[in-house]
């Protein structure tokens, strides 16, 4: 496990055991979650997406208490990108990339308050597991390419959901946000 640079948040690297029949991994395991401060039957929702190379999702996230998620990509690869936006956080209005591939297995865990997208680097499988049911109501967007954040797509965007294309600024979330 490695604590990154915004705070709160968890990269889980498991061990995948390999042999000439493929390979077998562990996905997820209460007692290292546990270990590491997070309540494992917190999580009640699992979700999957699945992306075409270049599609950028995001960037997303929830007011209120906000949601909790273990995220993995299941196959492919993606860039997977976060948002602080805690008023009072340390790191708020910080991002960070992360890349989260069918090699290496690795968990992202993003604590309530960021903003989560990503970018499929090839066709790719996301998984979620999420802490809280989905409440539309509290659905808090920016613009993936809002010229505040500068978030660091490595590929040219491709499609971009009608959801995506009309979410507001940077600018106007942390004026909602009083910070």
């Amino acid at each position: 496990m490695t604590r990154l640079a915004l705070e709160g948040v968890l990269l889980f690297v498991p061990t995948p055991h390999h042999d000439e029949r493929g390979f077998f991994t562990r996905t997820f395991d209460t007692a290292v979650a546990a270990e590491h401060g997070l309540d494992p039957a917190a999580f009640i929702q699992d979700s999957q997406s699945r992306s075409r190379k270049g599609t950028v999702r995001g960037m997303h996230g929830r007011s209120g208490r906000g949601e909790a998620k273990l995220v993995r990509c299941a196959r492919g690869a993606v860039l997977d990108v976060l948002v602080d936006a805690r008023p009072g956080s340390p790191t708020f209005g910080r991002h960070l990339s992360v890349l989260l591939d069918d090699e290496t297995f690795a968990h992202l865990y993003v604590p309530p308050g960021l903003l989560h997208g990503y970018q499929a680097l090839t066709e790719a499988d996301v998984c979620y597991r999420i802490d809280r049911e989905h409440d539309p109501s509290e659905d808090l967007a920016v613009r993936y390419d809002d010229p505040d954040l500068a978030l660091p797509w490595p590929l040219p965007v491709g499609p971009i959901s009608g959801r995506d294309l009309s979410a507001g600024s940077w600018a106007e979330l942390r004026d909602r946000l009083g910070a």
